[in-house]
């Protein structure tokens, strides 16, 4: 198994698992690249990791807790806990929602940040609030890049907007050329350093 030294973070709300499904599949990583991903959703159980995973080429699995971050692999926060991200693994928590979300982006992006710097790539897709925002600029401050949905691309334009208002997005791009666009910025991550 390939360590794991880029880290690619997806957040998304309403329309995101339609979004989530017109991009993994096209989605060309670095081998040593690991998914983790946070749609809202109602914290019952439901079958996210194999729809997401139907039609694609990416393994996509629920997260546990203390689950080793594999590359090439999707993990997706399961309802009703926050998924963080830990140098080489993951955590889940049941604090109180943020911005009435759990899980929450910005806990999701905000932990991605602290643990992989600069060596992550967020993005941001549709949604109905401005969860991502904060976490989105917390990946800019160590040194990360942010990609946006372009709005006008988005089933709800609220999310993505948010994130361009607060200044965190680097790069905003059509839903269409967003697979594209997300592989060129994880081939350019350095990734001289030896970390996680």
């Amino acid at each position: 198994m390939n360590q794991v030294r880029r880290l690619l973070a997806i957040g998304g709300s309403w329309g995101g698992i339609s979004a989530t499904r017109a991009i993994l599949p096209r989605l060309r990583l670095p081998d040593d690249t690991s998914v983790v991903l946070v749609l809202h959703r109602q914290p019952i159980r439901s079958e996210l990791a194999p729809i997401l995973a139907r039609g694609g080429t990416l393994p996509v699995v629920e997260a546990e807790d203390k689950m080793a971050l594999a590359a090439g692999t999707v993990h997706v926060a399961p309802p009703d806990y926050h998924l963080l991200v830990e140098p080489g693994w993951l955590s889940l928590s049941t604090e109180e929602p943020v911005k009435f979300s759990r899980p929450s982006i910005d806990v999701l992006f905000e932990s991605a940040a602290q643990a992989f710097a600069e060596r992550v790539v967020a993005v941001v897709l549709t949604g109905a609030s401005d969860d991502g925002a904060a976490g989105a600029l917390a990946v800019r401050r160590h040194g990360g890049t942010v990609i946006v949905q372009d709005p006008r691309t988005a089933e709800q334009g609220i999310m993505p907007r948010a994130a361009i208002e607060a200044g965190a997005a680097e790069q905003v791009a059509p839903l269409t050329e967003l697979p594209e666009v997300i592989g060129t910025a994880l081939a350019g991550v350095a990734v001289a350093e030896e970390r996680p």
